[in-house]
C-alpha cells in the first residue's frame, strides 16, 4: 500500500502543508496546519492508504508527527 505524507514546512509567508507537490496554506500557526494535515490524511486513511503528517525535526529530517491507525483521532497535539 502507498504511503500519503503530508508535510508542514514553515514559510517566510506562514507554516503551509505540502503534499504530492502542491503548497497548501499558509496557516497562522504549525498547530493550525497540523489539523488540517491530519484531517487530510485520516480521510485518506478511511479510504485504505497509509497516510501520515512529517515534521521537520532539528536535524534537518522529517519524522512522522501523526500517522492513520496508530494515533488518535482527533489528535492531541
Amino acid at each position: 500500500m502507498p504511503h500519503s505524507r503530508y508535510f508542514i514546512v514553515q514559510t517566510e509567508g506562514g507554516w503551509m502543508i505540502r503534499f504530492e507537490g502542491g503548497d497548501f496554506g499558509p496557516y497562522h500557526t504549525r498547530r493550525e496546519a497540523l489539523m488540517f494535515a491530519v484531517d487530510a490524511a485520516q480521510r485518506l486513511g478511511e479510504r485504505g492508504q497509509n497516510a501520515e503528517v512529517c515534521l521537520l525535526g532539528d536535524n534537518g529530517h522529517f519524522h512522522p508527527e501523526w500517522t492513520f491507525g496508530r494515533d488518535s483521532y482527533p489528535p492531541r497535539l
